[in-house]
């Protein structure tokens, strides 16, 4: 499987955000319940990256349910695909 480098996948959150009429901010300590991305935002933001992968994201629900920034989804997907 190749990779999606951080910077493409915090590009492409910023996509899934845009399109809900939001700005994903550059900070990466930015709370998520705050930016208002949810998790259909998440279900969205995982599926633009297996496009970009061409392969499928094993994840389980205990590993998400520790993710509260954007730095958390970012490291989340990176663990993911060298999982």
């Amino acid at each position: 499987m190749g990779l999606v480098e951080r910077d493409k996948v915090r590009e492409l959150m910023g996509e899934v955000m845009k399109a809900q009429g939001r700005t994903l901010p550059s900070d990466d300590a930015a709370d998520l319940r705050e930016i208002g991305f949810r998790s259909l935002d998440f279900s969205e933001l995982a599926l633009r990256v297996e496009d970009e992968l061409g392969d499928e994201l094993n994840f389980d629900a205990p590993g998400l349910r520790r993710i509260t920034t954007v730095g958390d989804v970012l490291d989340f997907i990176e663990q993911l695909q060298t999982a």
